[in-house]
């Protein structure tokens, strides 16, 4: 397996190219990673279309949920969203927190930012900016945001748990997050776990169900629920790229389940840090 600077080169490579395609052509891949198939569709991705604030030059369908529906903003806040691609969950955020709210993306695609702040601009929002970042160590001060959003991206990270405890560092006490992800329960085939594409289409990267929870409340956060969870299908199509036919009928007759899930957790309003640095 890759280490996680290769994967994380893989990752930026694979959406650099995305950000300069539109929706349609993400949408007929896996995760709108580029593995080919012979049907348009998307495996992940829901509809923003009717959501208040949707901008389509900003939506490239690379999402596996909605959690700025499950979000819970207020008029005011400061909403960060991690991994912002082109800014379709940072425009539909503003829209809750209004003219007085801030909205910060971080993304450390160049190009997505760049695609990000032309969409800002054409949509003459001066309170949403974009920032380039690496998610493990936000460009961001401890403390700034009141509501921390994510479509589809922590499994794109190698390393989960120090984005957990950035999020936790971010966030105000008494702030919380709505993050949808993609996660397991039971083990993916070696064939499968070792393909890059896989791994930048967000599936490989997913960890275990019950480890993403754990390090939720590893990390000190309260009053955390799944908000809304589907299963995943990956088409046979793509499957049949990585798996011959005996691999095939294992993985189908398996009780592998893949998983969208959209968690709400809570960083106390009278908190410690983990490690004892109190608030």
């Amino acid at each position: 397996m890759k280490t996680e600077v290769e994967l994380k080169e893989l990752v930026k490579e694979k959406y650099a190219q995305i950000a300069l395609q539109d929706k349609d052509t993400n949408m007929s891949s896996c995760c709108g990673s580029g593995t080919c198939s012979t049907e348009v569709y998307t495996i992940m991705s829901e509809d923003y279309t009717q959501m208040e604030g949707y901008a389509p030059s900003a939506d490239l369908g690379l999402g596996c949920g909605l959690p700025t529906e499950f979000a819970l903003f207020k008029e005011g806040q400061t909403v960060v969203d991690l991994g912002s691609g082109a800014g379709n969950d940072c425009f539909i955020a503003r829209k809750f927190v209004g003219e007085n709210g801030k909205v910060i993306g971080v993304d450390f695609t160049p190009e997505m930012i760049e695609r990000a702040r032309l969409n800002a601009d054409t949509l003459g929002y001066n309170n949403v900016e974009f920032r380039l970042g690496d998610i493990e160590n936000m460009p961001i001060a401890a403390n700034r945001a009141d509501v921390i959003v994510s479509n589809c991206v922590l499994n794109l990270v190698p390393n989960k748990e120090n984005v957990i405890q950035d999020i936790f560092r971010v966030l105000k006490p008494g702030g919380h997050y709505s993050i949808s992800d993609v996660v397991l329960v039971g083990e993916l085939p070696i064939q499968l776990k070792e393909t890059a594409e896989m791994y930048a289409g967000c599936v490989s990267g997913a960890i275990q169900k019950s480890e993403y929870l754990n390090l939720i409340k590893e990390a000190g956060f309260i009053n955390s629920t799944i908000q809304k969870e589907k299963e995943i299908i990956i088409p046979t199509d793509i499957l049949e790229t990585y798996l011959n036919k005996e691999q095939l009928e294992e993985y189908k007759a398996s009780s592998l389940g893949i998983y969208s899930i959209t968690v709400y957790a809570e960083k106390p309003a009278a908190c410690c840090e983990p490690g004892g640095n109190c608030c």
